[in-house]
């Protein structure tokens, strides 16, 4: 096979996997690069105002006394966890294992606690536009199949990737450097596109690669199991790092005082600089009850350490550690990699913002191909048919694409009017929001008024949002600086920015005279 022949296969190889996935891979990065800011537009929705840190800062003690006053704790396992930068952390429980005693005691597969007037909420009910953005770059709305099909995308991404490095790669360096904005139109979108490709590639590739790794193990868990462990799922999941010892419950009671700020604070102690942010509690109350504190260093000191210690209740002894300033184990050094590399969230709001710009800059990439796509089409000797075909094409799916800034955008403002937003209003408000978007655009085929529109539509929408948070909450942009409400503020802050910058390209921006 000659050189040209294998060419040819890779460049129509990597057009037909970027077009197949273009649509779902744009909703993908548009709404992860906004999940770069969970955390933030949940502090901003709620109003609240949290210390930067992963670790679970709270009273420990008055808090299992709130749980144990509604679902009374004995015989329970119980875990409590922080995985976000917010004032709610996560409760799981199981059924109490002293059956005879406890059998009709309410137990709650998962709810959220507030860290400060120790309310409970359902996951439901504490629903936020934060984590709705979070989930939808992963379809995690689309249920069964929302992971999986995320996770293909990101496969054929990378795949889209690797051909078009070795299709462009001798003249990758000097296509970097060209750029022809008064050339025909093909040749514009391709030097965009290319240009914009090169600047994003390690961004894309990291996240194509760890996109894939976090989805598609889904889909190899239970082969796996079937096939290296014969069935035994249990032992798979203690393989990998994932499950948690068990202790045997005794039912006899514990006949000492219990604090858990004790334990929290003797873990503390134990490793300057360790953040507590998962605590399992084993058979409460009981003789054999055991506490595992887990957590990892800052990352400003390591950036992947993690750390457990393990106490037997009764002795006050320290059976178990892992220590964090050791050496990791291969199998978590590749775990907690893969968590750092795709969340980075390990440099600061820096590190968020230069993602955030590097998300979108692959978003034009994406738009950019499917433009070079349709415009290649676009030629005398393509049959009328076909023609329409592909123009319909291009036209949906920019429709569908640029819709999601404007729908956004509104989305923070209705949040606020209709605070707290119920999960069922996000979800209607949303996708019902999109859809007419989507529909209008495609209506009025025009693509450069849909790329204007959205580009008006999004700034002014993002103009009005921390109006709208002022007017709600009076806690207008001014006085969250002065009070150091870091989360409000750059909320704020920031559709104020990116409102001013698209505002500014949509006046730049000039149709081009057709051919």
């Amino acid at each position: 096979m000659n050189d040209k022949r294998i060419y040819n296969i890779l460049f129509h190889t990597h057009t037909i996997s970027g077009i197949v996935i273009s649509v779902l891979l744009y909703v993908i990065f548009f709404a992860g690069s906004f999940s770069f800011f969970r955390d933030e537009i949940i502090n901003w929705e709620r109003n609240n105002t949290v210390n930067n840190t992963e670790a679970l800062q709270m009273d420990f003690d008055v808090a299992l006394d709130s749980l144990n006053t509604s679902y009374n704790l004995n015989s329970r396992d119980l875990e409590l966890s922080k995985h976000f930068i917010e004032q709610r952390i996560g409760i799981t429980m199981s059924a109490p294992k002293d059956t005879l005693n406890l059998a009709n005691i309410e137990t709650p597969d998962y709810f959220t606690l507030d860290t400060k007037d120790y309310s409970e909420k359902t996951y439901a009910e504490q629903y936020t536009l934060g984590e709705f953005l979070y989930r939808l770059h992963f379809f995690a709305q689309m249920q069964p199949i929302g992971y999986i099909l995320a996770g293909f995308v990101s496969f054929f991404f990378l795949f889209a990737i690797i051909t078009g490095v070795i299709v462009h790669w001798s003249k990758i360096v000097s296509n970097f450097y060209t750029f022809r904005p008064l050339a025909k139109l093909k040749t514009l979108w391709t030097d965009a596109h290319t240009a914009l490709g090169v600047i994003g590639l390690p961004f894309q590739f990291v996240y194509a690669v760890t996109g894939a790794f976090f989805m598609i193990k889904a889909i190899i868990i239970a082969p796996t199991v079937m096939l290296l462990f014969h069935g035994d799922d249990a032992r798979f999941y203690k393989d990998l790092g994932y499950s948690h010892p068990e202790y045997e419950y005794t039912n006899t009671p514990l006949n000492k005082e219990f604090s858990l700020n004790y334990y929290v604070n003797k873990t503390e102690d134990l490793w300057p600089d360790f953040d507590v942010t998962q605590i399992h509690i084993f058979n409460y109350n009981d003789a054999n009850m055991h506490v595992m504190i887990e957590g990892h260093l800052k990352y400003e000191n390591k950036y992947t350490a993690i750390g457990e210690a393990i106490y037997k209740v009764d002795t006050n002894e320290l059976i178990h550690e892992k220590n964090p300033y050791q050496t990791a184990t291969y199998l978590d050094g590749v775990k907690n990699v893969m968590f750092r590399l795709h969340y980075g969230d390990y440099g600061g709001i820096a590190l968020k913002l230069v993602s955030f710009l590097l998300g979108i800059i692959s978003c034009f990439v994406i738009l950019s191909g499917v433009m070079i796509w349709g415009v290649a089409r676009n030629k005398k000797t393509t049959s009328e048919k076909k023609r329409r075909f592909n123009e319909w094409l291009v036209r949906i799916y920019l429709a569908v694409c640029l819709s999601m800034y404007p729908i956004t955008a509104l989305s923070f403002i209705a949040v606020k009017i209709n605070a707290p937003a119920s999960m069922s209003f996000i979800y209607k408000f949303y996708f019902i929001g999109w859809l007419i978007f989507t529909v209008f655009y495609v209506l009025r085929k025009d693509n450069y008024f849909t790329n204007k529109n959205t580009l008006l539509l999004g700034s002014i929408f993002g103009f009005l949002i921390p109006i709208t948070n002022g007017v709600m909450t009076n806690n207008w942009i001014w006085s969250s600086f002065k009070n150091q409400q870091f989360q409000i503020f750059f909320i704020d802050a920031f559709w104020i920015v990116l409102s001013a910058i698209t505002f500014y390209v949509y006046f730049k921006l000039k149709q081009k005279p057709k051919a």
